[in-house]
């Protein structure tokens, strides 16, 4: 009998080496610095022991729950077995966990429900945290949180409803919302011939007994981008006569049948992509008016500037989670015989994409301070203003801050099972949603043109940071220069907010935000020498200062 021959070598190819232990099973509230620090600046500190407990779910067990969610895509079901039409989309038991967690915290109702000072910046962290788990599952959280202001329009029907949303209490079945202790809220306004263009929309609506506000219509129409279709109703602007006017419409009606609102197809989306979006066709639907007829923008206007300023809480979001995932990853990596923290090239792109975080967040938090302030007319003229300017610039940054934050991590950061990839195709989404930059930058020049008061409240904000740094004087006073010559000023728009966006993150880190970092900015976005990729701070800026802040720390 012949031994077998053993082979010369080990047979194991190789033992996997420098690669970091993933982020996970910490706290993510905790954890991060900056966003502690702008949560005191602007007086939500009083949250800190809510906000622990929910970044402590949001670092563990729902950053799984978030990856299920995205891998286990929601699913259409037109019919039952017996061919009845039941219009549901059915998710993964993470998508339910993810937004139970949420509304039981109070992401859709704490400034509502709890009106204080700090109160929205306490929201804004809350709903910064839930973003990093899962965007997707934000866009009904939004809507919801949204729809107070526009459905106090109408008393008696905010009477029915408000009780729900501010019932910190989730319930994601088809049943009518009668029968449900908590509700959740969409809209739908897009059609196909106009996309922004609201005032195209074909949808029509004619009271079923006596017209007028609170009144029961019957719809017909159809609506292209429906967004979380299980919604237990959804605001939707449709024409009464000439004028459109803003609706509630239900998902069942009030004797307990199905409204027809009929879903043709869900969206194959890039992003977005637990959160499932639909187009919907409306066959007599009843809803009730809000507020009198042909007054439907006003109305809605209410809820969109909110889910607005959620696309910048969204995209910050984003970027954060970006920086943090590239500074961890790059901090248990050698390349070249040296750690990537010890290498000056990387160092310098890992502390601009985190400034440019900050700046992003900065900005952010300084919304939520005047929301929790509104009833203060220079708070809420820079609300109408600023939001539009944060909007623009902070979303458009998203995409190209999350591309290089999966290029500093790698191969692996392109892969699916990396958080990095679901971030990038994540980001363009908020700079499309809620109005694209073009109508950013014309609603601003609309503001400002019909509100002088506006503008001169916009530029108050800024003063506020005059003779802070050389550079930043410069560039203030050319951009009122800008703002002297009307001439071609829709053409220059973009110019024109993105000099203003700059402007308003170097003021706001210089009034509230850490010296260095200000002084930071200033260099890097404030000089003669406009750089247009990260990792292009000057020497003087000390990178690994910007870095150390980031760093999540266990």
């Amino acid at each position: 009998m012949t031994d077998k021959p053993t082979a010369p070598f080990n047979l194991d190819t190789h033992v996997v080496s420098n690669q970091p232990a993933p982020l996970e099973n910490y706290n993510a509230f905790e954890t991060d610095a900056v966003l502690n620090y702008w949560v005191t600046q602007f007086s939500g500190q009083w949250a800190n022991d809510l906000l622990s407990d929910f970044g402590q779910h949001i670092g563990h067990e729902l950053l799984e729950a978030g990856f299920l969610a995205n891998r286990h895509l929601p699913e259409f079901q037109s019919h039952n077995r017996f061919g009845e039409r039941i219009d549901q989309v059915d998710y993964h038991p993470a998508y339910h966990q993810l937004m139970a967690h949420a509304v039981k915290a109070g992401h859709t109702s704490l400034p509502w429900t709890r009106p204080q000072p700090g109160a929205h910046v306490a929201r804004v962290a809350m709903a910064f945290l839930h973003n990093q788990a899962d965007p997707g599952s934000g866009c009904p959280l939004t809507m919801t949180f949204a729809a107070v202001p526009a459905l106090r329009h109408q008393p008696d029907v905010a009477d029915k409803w408000l009780p729900k949303i501010f019932a910190a209490k989730y319930d994601g079945s088809n049943k009518p919302y009668f029968e449900k202790d908590g509700v959740t809220i969409g809209m739908a306004m897009t059609e196909k011939q106009g996309g922004s263009d609201v005032r195209a929309n074909s949808t029509i609506a004619v009271p079923i007994e006596e017209p007028g506000p609170g009144q029961q219509y019957s719809l017909l129409g159809h609506k292209w981008f429906c967004s979380a279709p299980m919604c237990d109703a959804f605001l939707v602007l449709a024409k009464t006569g000439e004028q459109l006017s803003c609706f509630l419409v239900p998902r069942w009606r009030e004797d307990g049948s199905k409204n027809p609102i009929h879903i043709q197809r869900l969206k194959n989306k890039l992003g977005n992509r637990s959160n499932a979006s639909s187009e919907i066709e409306f066959y007599g639907a009843h809803g009730w008016l809000l507020g009198e007829e042909g007054r439907g923008i006003r109305t809605i206007i209410d809820m969109v500037a909110l889910t607005r300023y959620d696309c910048m809480i969204g995209s910050s979001a984003l970027m954060a989670q970006a920086v943090k995932e590239t500074i961890w990853h790059t901090s248990g990596r050698s390349v070249f015989g040296k750690n990537l923290h010890d290498q000056p090239l990387m160092i310098n792109v890992l502390a601009d994409l985190a400034l440019e975080a900050e700046a992003a967040l900065a900005i952010t938090m300084r919304i939520a301070h005047a929301l929790d302030h509104h009833e203060d007319h220079q708070q809420a003229a820079l609300i109408r203003s600023a939001t539009a300017i944060g909007k623009y610039w902070i979303c458009k940054r998203a995409i190209q801050q999350t591309a290089e934050a999966m290029e500093c991590i790698g191969g692996v950061g392109y892969v699916e099972e990396n958080i990095a990839s679901r971030l990038y195709r994540e980001a363009p989404v908020n700079s499309i949603w809620e109005g694209s930059g073009n109508v950013q930058c014309l609603d601003l020049l609309r503001v400002l043109r019909r509100e002088p008061e506006t503008f001169n409240t916009l530029f108050s904000e800024f003063e506020k940071a005059k003779g802070k740094h050389p550079l930043y004087d410069q560039k203030l006073a050319a951009l009122k220069a800008e703002f002297t010559n009307p001439q071609d000023i829709e053409v220059r728009a973009r110019r024109l907010m993105e000099q203003l966006a700059v402007i308003w993150q170097a003021a706001t880190l210089f009034t509230y935000g850490e010296p260095q970092i200000a002084e930071a900015f200033a260099l890097a976005r404030l000089s003669n020498q406009p750089s247009h990729q990260f990792g292009t701070l000057p020497p003087a800026v000390d990178a690994k200062f910007i870095v150390e802040r980031a760093l999540v720390k266990l």
